[in-house]
């Protein structure tokens, strides 16, 4: 079980998350954390039901963007622990995805909210690696194992 964030006493909300992940607009896809601590965050998004989803194609919501929801549950993870630490948000890349499994078609047709879990399982200075779930309902919709580098130059796409 997840422990409540040690840093508010409320979980942070969209706006929040908006102005800590490099996501911004329609593409900051979650709607709040419900808890966190120093190895595990869960969140919840409505986002996946949006007409205007960015991720949506063909009029659909594909469940392989379960995996971009769980890489933003990742960087505010990050921005969370960066905050704890009082150090400067650090920029990341997803550089690999593993062990995934897809138990769903798509998501645009789900009324629950998406329920968003992931578990860092080795950090170090350079990299992060983290396990991820996404549920509805209690039912699952993809896991798996997810790499993030850090300190990337956006500009140039590379480790500054």
């Amino acid at each position: 079980m997840l422990n409540n964030g040690i840093l508010f006493n409320t979980q942070p909300d969209k706006t929040w998350i908006a102005a800590h992940i490099p996501h911004r607009d329609d593409m900051c896809l979650l709607d709040r954390v419900v808890a966190w601590d120093e190895h595990r965050l869960r969140c919840v998004a409505g986002s996946h039901r949006l007409a205007d989803n960015p991720l949506r194609a063909n009029d659909r919501l594909s469940a392989v963007c379960a995996i971009e929801y769980a890489a933003q549950a990742m960087a505010v993870h990050g921005a969370l622990l960066d905050a704890a630490e009082n150090t400067r948000p650090r920029a990341g890349m997803l550089v690999s995805v593993r062990e995934t499994a897809i138990h769903t078609l798509r998501l645009d047709n789900l009324a629950a909210d998406l329920d968003i879990e992931v578990e860092c399982i080795h950090r170090n200075a350079a990299n992060i690696l983290y396990r991820f779930k996404v549920q509805a309902d209690g039912k699952p919709l993809a896991d798996g194992r997810a790499a993030v580098i850090l300190d990337i130059d956006p500009a140039r796409g590379i480790a500054s």
